[in-house]
């Protein structure tokens, strides 16, 4: 039940957002984590139970995953076709348009990939790892057959990295790794160059931009001219953002008591 002091927290960020005639609908916290996909489906993660939302907020779907490990990423790189990755249990799993299991529950360990500490999705229904132990990305096909490697990065780059996320988009894999930059890999895991945003605590590609959180403040950056511009939002949102996703002229701020689903035409 959501308590009389998150109520009032949601009912002042309305108000704050109304302000400037904006429709602001809210989706009730505490959530752990969320993500979204193109169309503007939202993937909310409240403990061990997942839930589904559509672009505007409307409940839509719930399925808990209780047997499969504490999920510490969700990936929508396919609409309505999420993966869901649990580091400390070394399982990835494919789920379907209902968040029902969509075939088995793949065990990296068990396939030879023992210490890998990220996972994303990859077109023709592949997968990146971050394979710790090997310091190196690898991408795999569903059936966890290898595809594609970087060798070791701290060879490559001539760094030791720490990535922290990953996201494919568009044939390319963008890695977080807050110390150095978001590193840019073709699917054959050909280093193609670093883009020098660092301390990037979540970030997110869509088309030629790159959203993404820097010391509290979101932005955006142009991979075509290299500027950075602020994302605008309502001053009690920005206050409040703990995270964002920005789909089809709308953003997504998590906040600590909800997310706040917030149009703005500029962002398109």
């Amino acid at each position: 039940m959501t308590s009389p002091r998150t109520l009032l927290f949601l009912f002042a960020l309305l108000l704050t957002c109304g302000a400037i005639g904006q429709s602001t609908p809210v989706i009730p916290g505490p959530v752990d984590a969320f993500t979204t996909d193109e169309v503007g489906n939202i993937y909310v993660l409240r403990g061990d139970v997942l839930e589904l939302y559509d672009a505007k907020g409307a409940s839509w779907l719930r399925n808990s995953v209780k047997t499969f490990g504490r999920i510490s990423s969700i990936d929508a790189f396919y609409s309505l076709k999420p993966v869901i990755f649990s580091q400390e249990q070394g399982q990835l799993a494919v789920l379907d348009n209902t968040l029902s299991l969509q075939g088995s529950v793949l065990s990296l360990p068990r396939n030879g990939f023992p210490q890998v500490v990220l996972a994303c999705a990859s077109v023709q229904n592949g997968f990146w790892f971050f394979d710790q132990q090997e310091m190196e990305l690898i991408r795999v096909d569903a059936q966890l057959r290898k595809l594609a490697n970087t060798g070791r990065l701290d060879q490559l780059l001539g760094f030791s990295v720490s990535p922290v996320a990953m996201q494919e988009f568009d044939s390319r894999l963008y890695v977080n790794d807050p110390a150095h930059g978001l590193l840019v890999f073709d699917v054959f895991g050909t280093f193609m160059r670093t883009i020098p945003l660092t301390d990037v605590t979540s970030f997110e590609v869509r088309g030629e931009a790159l959203y993404f959180v820097q010391g509290g403040e979101a932005q955006v950056y142009d991979m075509r001219s290299f500027a950075i511009a602020p994302i605008p939002m309502p001053a009690g949102l920005k206050s409040a953002m703990v995270d964002l996703r920005v789909e089809r002229g709308r953003l997504y701020v998590r906040t600590a008591e909800g997310i706040v689903i917030h149009e703005v035409d500029a962002t398109r």
